[in-house]
């Protein structure tokens, strides 16, 4: 089958990383499908593995955002059958989505919505897997009005998990959402997927934030360059507020800021569940199936931005670069082969 892989005998920053290839088919095991791919995203993910691996490491298949439809299925699947058509993030430790067809834990993939086409579809996701076990799951958000009044501040809510994670608080809950921006094209964005408010993270940000909550905020989802924020985020949360991450922080931030106010710190890394086995794997499959509900209903939008074209090197190399730009909006997409 046709494949892109990382060559890492090329530099990271070397478009040669990435390469087109033939590749040898899979084989579902049994809790597998077999899926054929239609439709990629690509995230950041993609690209720290991409700049990590070491030159001495054989050649991989990156990818963990897909949309397709199940070719076959392994003898232990009850949830799927051949025609249906999916979309999943995957797990780390496999083979990933760059490539024709890829088997994926029919555990972790949902229905795909019926009201996109897979492009559309591809774009969802990790984000929106992301988004959910940490707003709902690792931070404890409340449904609809089940909590008191409260107000969420959204860091980098332009990028892929912002764009979802905004929709979700706007629609599911009764939060108040200010999201970041700094752009005129990534404040209107923002604004777009349902934000109460859109304040700039290149001023500084506790001022801004406090411009429209003057009391502060309950929960922050620190989504990109926490370091940056810490302070600030730490001095806009209320007392017993919720600091929540999904980067990787330099150890210049100090945790012990958090103390004085009880705030917690909770850390989101959407492929825990599959790393670890974990008995609430299923839990991704279902999340995503209640996604697909909402998107069908209209409650939630695609978060695509940019179609990049047919899934090949050049054109995956180009979606790299524009991740590691850091000034992408939504999600970048690849379609067919």
């Amino acid at each position: 089958m046709k494949a892109v892989v990382h060559v890492p005998s090329h530099p990271a920053d070397d478009p040669r990383s990435l390469a087109d290839a033939t590749w040898p088919d899979p084989t579902p095991g049994p809790r597998d499908l077999l899926v054929r791919v239609d439709a990629i995203s690509v995230n950041p993910v993609d690209t720290k593995i991409r700049q990590r691996k070491a030159a001495g490491e054989t050649r991989s298949v990156l990818g963990w955002d897909a949309a397709g439809k199940v070719l076959a299925v392994g003898a232990e699947v009850s949830r799927f059958k051949p025609g249906d058509s999916v979309w999943y993030a995957g797990e780390l430790e496999r083979p990933g989505a760059n490539a024709e067809r890829q088997v994926v834990d029919e555990r972790l993939v949902g229905r795909k919505p019926s009201t996109l086409g897979m492009a559309e579809a591809a774009a969802m996701p990790l984000t929106a897997i992301t988004a959910w076990e940490l707003m709902f799951q690792r931070m404890g958000i409340p449904f609809g009005t089940q909590g008191r009044p409260g107000t969420l501040l959204v860091v980098g809510a332009a990028g892929g998990v912002g764009s979802i994670a905004v929709q979700l608080a706007r629609k599911l809950t009764g939060l108040t959402v200010i999201g970041t921006a700094s752009r005129e094209s990534t404040r209107q964005w923002v604004t777009d997927m349902g934000a109460h408010h859109v304040v700039d993270h290149s001023r500084p940000l506790d001022a801004e934030v406090r411009a429209v909550a003057p009391d502060g905020v309950d929960y922050v989802l620190s989504l990109t360059r926490t370091e940056q924020h810490f302070a600030a985020l730490v001095d806009v949360l209320k007392p017993q507020g919720k600091l929540g991450l999904i980067d990787d922080p330099d150890d210049s931030i100090d945790i012990r800021l958090l103390k004085r106010k009880s705030l917690s710190l909770h850390w989101e890394f959407m492929y825990t569940r599959s790393m670890f086995r974990t008995e609430d794997m299923g839990e991704q499959g279902r999340i995503l199936d209640e996604v697909a509900n909402l998107v069908d209903a209209g409650v939630v939008r695609t978060t695509l931005r940019e179609h990049l074209g047919t899934i090949d090197a050049a054109h995956l190399w180009r979606a790299h670069q524009a991740l590691e730009s850091g000034r992408t909006i939504g999600k970048v997409v690849l379609e067919g082969f």
